[in-house]
């Protein structure tokens, strides 16, 4: 007999209970170069200061303030710094030294003026207004060696990883990818080398959930089709569990006879939850197989998209305590009704557009959760809580897709 379990639970429930079961991540050192999308596990401390010396900001003339208060002034050129030199000039009262951006900054030295606001005659520069001390950037003004630039959690992107490479840091700590097994089911599912015939469908919900995973920085593993068949299913579940972290299937957690994943789970597995008040998306399921967590999503290609989006992303995020970065949102005004449930969250397909400064939001496109190229072609995913309606002029949080 199955064991009881929340049954059609709120978004927010199943979210809290998804993650009521952590997975511990062990961390690994890696280059800064294969760090893209990869999660921070440790502290990451500059290495240097940044600038590592006063520097100039711009092309011009390193000179000292008070010769240039009453423009025009004229001083002496007495030499000339590049960036990476290492030249010790030391400027006095009445000089001028020429000085590339990056170039350091001379002793005595304690502004710039550009050589567009400059003449130059000879020997001499004319200075055709005051020079600018703030020109100048100032030796650890960006960071210091020794500071905290990023703590656990953060995910890397390009800008971090130039950032390490500025602040001198070649290899950082990361949390290790989750190994993630992907399985989607279904007699009517065929693979992209096979000839469809009446009645089937090629098989297209893995490789999206597979892209899912990666762009949260794990790996995934798809697996082969598995047809409508209880052992198969049960043999596929147990050699996924044997060596990866996480189970995500997709079929089978309906309310029919055929539906096997959620049989199996109850007769065999553990449930946290089944169904959740979301359209589209209600039929998802939660638990363990053999101790691995487990997250059966709808069949129909949207549904599995935006449950993944909504609850499993969610708990891929809590295991490292980092920022949804896959899920930005901004606010729209819905330029037409929006049909929902009462208690349900509705995520529905739309497009933006802009009216002066105002960004609008639409649907797109017919919203039956078969129709993946409605959300392949979409701008975005509305959020309209269970207690919205979702009328006309009403602003709405919008996933970006």
């Amino acid at each position: 007999m199955a064991k009881p379990y929340p049954y059609f639970v709120s978004l927010n429930e199943a979210i809290s209970l998804c993650q009521e079961t952590q997975i511990k991540l062990n961390s690994e050192i890696i280059p800064i170069s294969e760090s893209i999308n990869r999660i921070v596990s440790t502290d990451i401390r500059a290495m240097v200061n940044d600038p590592g010396f006063d520097n100039s900001a711009m092309d011009g003339f390193a000179v000292i303030h008070s010769d240039t208060t009453s423009p025009p002034s004229k001083l002496s050129i007495i030499g000339s710094l590049m960036a990476g030199s290492s030249d010790n000039h030391k400027l006095s009262s009445g000089q001028a030294i020429r000085i590339m951006t990056g170039a350091p900054i001379p002793q005595g030295a304690d502004s710039i003026i550009p050589i567009e606001a400059c003449t130059v005659n000879g020997d001499e520069v004319i200075l055709n207004q005051p020079s600018k001390p703030h020109f100048i950037r100032k030796l650890g003004e960006n960071f210091a060696k020794g500071q905290i630039i990023f703590s656990p959690g953060e995910v890397m992107s390009p800008e971090k990883i130039a950032l390490c490479a500025a602040a001198g840091v070649a290899k950082i700590s990361v949390f290790k990818k989750l190994r993630i097994a992907v399985i989607s089911t279904g007699d009517e599912l065929k693979s992209l080398d096979q000839k469809l015939e009446h009645g089937q469908i090629y098989e297209s919900n893995s490789y999206g959930l597979a892209a899912l995973v990666s762009i949260y920085g794990h790996d995934a593993t798809r697996f082969p089709n598995v047809v409508d068949d209880l052992d198969t299913l049960r043999n596929t579940l147990n050699k996924a569990a044997e060596n990866h972290d996480c189970i995500i299937t997709s079929g089978g957690v309906s309310m029919g006879d055929k539906d096997f994943v959620r049989i199996l789970m109850e007769q065999e597995g553990e449930i946290k939850f089944w169904r959740v008040k979301m359209r589209p998306g209600s039929p998802p399921i939660f638990g363990s197989w053999n101790k691995v967590p487990i997250f059966g999503l709808p069949g129909n290609p949207v549904s599995s998209h935006v449950v993944f989006r909504a609850i499993v992303g969610k708990w891929l995020t809590s295991l490292t305590n980092s920022a949804d970065i896959n899920n930005r949102q901004i606010n729209a005004i819905l330029a037409e009704d929006i049909k929902t449930q009462e208690g349900f969250t509705t995520f529905r397909r739309v497009e933006l557009f802009v009216e002066g400064d105002v960004t609008f939001a639409r649907l797109k496109g017919h919203q039956g959760s078969g129709n993946i190229a409605g959300i392949a072609m979409s701008d975005g995913l509305t959020i309209i809580e269970p207690d919205e309606m979702g009328n006309k002029g009403d602003v709405c949080k919008i996933i970006l897709l």
